[in-house]
């Protein structure tokens, strides 16, 4: 099996860790779909949020809470915050990692839907 991405992306120095703590890191996505687009990942391998222990619960919350104070001060007015689980879910990377995806007025022409309606990426995948 190939050494998983995310699994060595902790200590690649062109994608810095912007926040951590002792379950997770948070890292800017490679193909965002908006600026500040960020994932949270756990620095344990696992699949599925499902796979999460139930101490490591609250440290995702925890960085998801700093990620999106961080990105509010940079200028983001709201979130999509989603996961892909399975590749028939359009899970690419085989190790869980949450979407933060700051959104601003405008970026969208409509923005009602949220996710069911999401803009085209700023860099093709």
């Amino acid at each position: 099996m190939p050494e998983c991405v995310f699994c060595s992306l902790k200590s690649d120095p062109q994608r810095p860790v912007m926040a951590e703590n002792d379950s997770f890191f948070a890292v800017r996505d490679k193909f965002p779909v908006n600026v500040g687009h960020t994932l949270l990942i756990p620095t344990r391998h696992v699949n599925r949020l499902r796979d999460l222990r139930e101490q490591e619960l609250p440290k995702l919350w925890e960085l998801l809470r700093l990620v999106q104070e961080r990105l509010e001060v940079q200028g983001a007015q709201g979130f999509n915050v989603g996961v892909n689980e399975g590749e028939v879910a359009g899970q690419t990377v085989p190790h869980l990692h949450v979407h933060v995806i700051p959104r601003y007025v405008g970026d969208v022409e409509v923005p009602r839907g949220g996710i069911r309606n999401l803009k085209k990426a700023l860099i093709e995948y």
